[in-house]
């Protein structure tokens, strides 16, 4: 991607393109808040589906010898990060109804990626089944926010409507898999690449 000159009219933003279900985008959340936070970046959070017409690939859908070390590697990232990962996925739905949850409270102006954290945390912490809107309204409840109110909003046109913008706003930034970090111009793909980010935002320039 070409690098954009900083806008010095305006406090400068992130684009962070995540997926509730990704243990990836969960183990790198707090250092990526921590490090926009440090430069005083706004981020922009847009949750997401992956993007297989840019070329991301469901782990499902791996050879099993790169889905073995797929594994292996988010487990020693989790330990890095100091993140536990529960990986019994029996049972547990679908979380797509929690990122919409994160969408209709973002709508609200509401703090969505407080909301994304904690739904994230339930989901790859504890294995609770968020994509039960009646669990992820609780968890919002836990948080301060309205959960039945965003729960009942969460079906609502508008947020299916932003729902597919976020796609098709990724899919045109050249996204693929999550997370995803856009800024000023330039992408990074994946928690592991945040070291690319932090250079970026200290020195005004990507790395190369």
């Amino acid at each position: 991607m070409t690098h954009t000159p900083p806008d010095t009219s305006a406090t400068p933003k992130i684009e962070y393109y995540f997926s509730i279900g990704s243990p990836w985008a969960y183990i790198g959340l707090a250092p990526f808040t921590a490090l926009a936070a440090q430069h005083g970046v706004e981020v922009q959070a847009f949750p997401i589906s992956l993007i297989e017409e840019n070329g991301g690939i469901y782990v499902r859908n791996r050879p099993e010898a790169r889905r073995a070390y797929w594994l292996k590697d988010l487990h020693r990232w989790a330990a890095h990060r100091g993140k536990v990962l529960n990986m019994n996925r029996n049972g547990l739905a679908d979380p797509t109804p929690a990122a919409l949850l994160v969408i209709a409270a973002q709508q609200q102006g509401l703090d969505g990626l407080a909301l994304a954290r904690a739904l994230q945390e339930a989901f790859w912490e504890r294995a609770e089944n968020i994509g039960d809107l009646a669990i992820s309204a609780a968890i919002a409840d836990r948080l301060g926010l309205p959960g039945a109110t965003l729960a009942a909003q969460a079906g609502s046109a508008s947020v299916e409507a932003q729902w597919q913008a976020n796609y098709e706003r990724a899919r045109a930034a050249g996204v693929f898999g999550v997370p995803s970090f856009l800024y000023q111009g330039t992408l990074y793909w994946g928690q592991d690449s945040l070291p690319f980010l932090g250079h970026h935002l200290r020195t005004g320039q990507p790395l190369a």
